[in-house]
């Protein structure tokens, strides 16, 4: 029986819901940009030896492939040496290497480096989700940040000042953290640019409310300096996976006289996950002009994310998470962050990978549900 690419009359039957809408999306994803792809890295890579049958390799390791191979920057995407040139794409990747929050694990200065190397693992193409993002967005990495190790505040300012720049740009930030005091100048940057409110989608084991740890602002404290900006309310902060034993009391109080949304794992999971993603939705989009998503990998379950600075038995089964976020990256994002990778901690880079996982999936909704390109 002949089985063509574009046949769907021989479909198997035991394919599943989701595994049917996977390969009928398949087929009608173009090959555009992988072509194009393919033959530029003919050019500047020179054509292959003599020897190879395949044609299409170069000399010279150009594009995505092979993935052990070539210079990482995110999915392989072009490094964009002008940052005054974002605009031109429709995401930017930036790092911003900072362990000067943690509190206890560091290592997070290397968490974009991290998320980088493994993400070469990836291609552009997700099955379950149907959207190959090479043939459908433009992404270019800026590098990172010029964070100030010695100066949590200079590079609070530094960190600001570049999401501000990216985000008035038009392109979506997507911020490789970097320990989750990032947080508030992340939030910090996009709120300055908006008229109305900034609501926050936060995922973590730890709720991140008090106003100083150590004599500093840290990791510990984003969301109470977040939401003293006068369009960043309490009244749209949703923390999800809030639990455990590491959660400070100072915060708990912060969150409960702000009156902050906290689900915690097992809400989330006994309400199901399909409604507490929409719960959330609900209510950080509630007069919201824009809504940030914020991702720390530490809200998995510790056996998930051994390379992170608080590693808290309890949490999120990656699949959860994954369902949760792709729900959430179907609404219009204002950029996302996903913070607490401490490479020197991983084991396998399994922690990179979920960063890396995480962010594909949102961009991936994104697209699916419209909102990406912005350059149509």
């Amino acid at each position: 029986m002949s089985h063509s690419h574009d046949n769907h009359d021989h479909y198997q039957p035991r394919y599943g819901k989701e595994a049917k809408f996977a390969v009928e999306a398949e087929a009608k994803l173009p090959t555009t940009m992988w072509e194009k792809e393919k033959a530029w890295a003919l050019e500047v890579g020179l054509q292959g030896a003599d020897s190879l049958r395949d044609k299409s390799i170069p000399t010279f390791s150009r594009g995505e492939l092979p993935h052990f191979a070539g210079i990482n920057t995110f999915l392989k995407a072009p490094y964009l040496e002008d940052v005054r040139e974002c605009g031109r794409y429709d995401v930017a990747v930036l790092g911003a290497p900072l362990d000067s929050g943690t509190t206890y694990r560091p290592g997070t200065r290397f968490g974009p480096q991290g998320i980088r190397r493994i993400s070469a693992l990836y291609g552009s193409y997700s099955f379950e989700l149907g959207v190959d993002l090479r043939e459908s967005i433009t992404i270019a990495d800026l590098g990172d940040i010029f964070t100030i190790p010695a100066n949590i505040e200079k590079s609070f300012d530094q960190i600001s000042k570049a999401v501000s720049h990216v985000y008035a740009s038009g392109a979506l930030p997507v911020v490789l953290g970097g320990d989750h005091s990032i947080g508030y100048p992340t939030v910090r940057g996009v709120a300055e640019h908006l008229d109305g409110n900034l609501g926050i989608i936060h995922f973590d084991r730890h709720v991140d409310t008090q106003e100083y740890d150590l004599d500093e602002r840290m990791h510990t404290t984003p969301w109470f300096h977040a939401t003293d900006i006068p369009n960043v309310p309490p009244k749209n902060l949703v923390q999800i996976g809030i639990g455990g034993w590491q959660a400070p009391r100072p915060g708990v109080a912060v969150g409960r006289e702000r009156q902050t949304t906290i689900m915690t794992v097992n809400d989330c999971v006994e309400m199901g996950v399909v409604e507490a993603a929409e719960a959330a939705i609900e209510v950080a989009f509630d007069d919201a002009e824009a809504v940030w998503l914020s991702f720390d990998v530490d809200c998995l379950d510790a056996a998930f994310v051994p390379g992170t600075g608080w590693p808290e038995p309890g949490g999120f089964l990656p699949r959860e998470v994954l369902k949760m976020i792709q729900i959430i990256g179907s609404k219009k994002l204002a950029g996302i962050e996903v913070v607490e990778c401490s490479p020197p901690y991983d084991n396998a880079d399994i922690t990179s990978l979920i960063a890396t996982r995480v962010i594909c999936d949102t961009l991936a909704c994104q697209v699916r549900s419209g909102h990406l390109p912005r350059l149509k």
